[in-house]
């Protein structure tokens, strides 16, 4: 079947036409001393924008759909609600005192906050703020409480502990616990819900849990004062955060083996990967930097200069 010259050129400059309305995501970097917001564009590494929609910045989340960026604030004792794109804030929810972590369910219908002073895990509405419940936990100071992919589970970890907290949110209470090392930091679930890391700051050292059983399976040697936890969307990298080395650890979860160090910038901590698995950003909490790593090539390949103290990264 023969095309006529003009349909042949119509097809071939259809195939070359732009994209309408697609952008590179945002990465958006809490900078806790700053009390101000970097805003990042992924697709050149620069901050074209800075917030500054609370006093002290902590913990970091960001809606499914990317409309509402959440952020716990000390000072205030709050749940800080951000519009993206506006970059006001649109609401200021407390939820007790020195709230830290933030996390949004995979529905983006619940968020959790880890709230120190209280040693509990506030679980809230994602939509009216309304604290659904305020759950104890045996941790000490909790940091960070995450939802698996199903959202059937929540992971918490805490400063002065040797355990991981299991929270059933259906029940809304505390289920089990699993030992690992000294001072659990971050956590993270592989896409498949199966798996769960935590890196023990401590113990320097990386636990792989397995979720059905509420066990660990490997213990992963890291280095010095592991922190942060970030998991590639395909599930078969996980990278670890060093805050007194100053790198970040690759992790093969198929063998669970360390497979790559890359150095970034000084006390790294909480760390975000763009939804298409290909860069990673680091907040470097003594630089006032993020560095941005090729996930693929394991090495360094930016560095982004943000606010004072930045303690974490979400990515739209």
């Amino acid at each position: 079947m023969r095309h006529s010259p003009r349909l042949i050129a119509a097809l071939i400059g259809g195939l070359f036409m732009p994209a309408v309305g697609v952008s590179a995501p945002l990465a958006y970097v809490a900078n806790e001393k700053s009390g101000t917001v970097s805003v990042i564009d992924t697709s050149t590494d620069t901050v074209v924008r800075t917030l500054q929609p609370s006093q002290r910045p902590r913990g970091i989340a960001i809606a499914p759909d990317g409309k509402r960026l959440y952020l716990t604030d000390e000072p205030t004792a709050a749940l800080v609600v951000v519009d993206t794109e506006s970059g006001r804030t649109v609401a200021n929810w407390k939820v007790g005192d020195s709230p830290e972590g933030a996390h949004v369910s995979d529905d983006g219908k619940l968020i959790s906050v880890a709230v120190e002073e209280e040693d509990k895990v506030a679980l809230l509405d994602a939509g009216s703020g309304r604290i659904l419940a305020k759950i104890p936990v045996k941790g000490e100071n909790p940091e960070h409480a995450v939802f698996s992919p199903d959202g059937r589970w929540l992971y918490a970890s805490a400063e002065d502990a040797e355990q991981v907290d299991v929270i059933e949110v259906s029940s809304r209470r505390q289920v089990a616990q699993i030992p690992v090392g000294k001072r659990p930091r971050g956590i993270g679930f592989t896409p498949d819900g199966k798996r769960a890391y935590v890196a023990c700051e401590l113990a320097s050292t990386v636990y792989a849990i397995d979720v059905a059983t509420h066990k660990v399976v490997a213990s992963i040697p890291a280095g010095n004062f592991s922190n942060g936890i970030a998991i590639t969307p395909d599930g078969k990298r996980v990278f670890v955060s060093n805050g007194r080395d100053g790198t970040v650890m690759a992790i093969d979860t198929a063998s669970n083996k360390m497979i790559a160090t890359i150095p970034v910038g000084q006390r790294p901590w909480n760390m975000a990967i763009t939804p298409d698995g290909a860069k990673l950003y680091v907040a470097n909490g003594r630089s006032g930097s993020v560095s941005v790593i090729d996930t693929v090539q394991l090495k360094r390949i930016g560095e982004v200069s943000v606010g004072e103290l930045p303690w974490g990264v979400a990515i739209r």
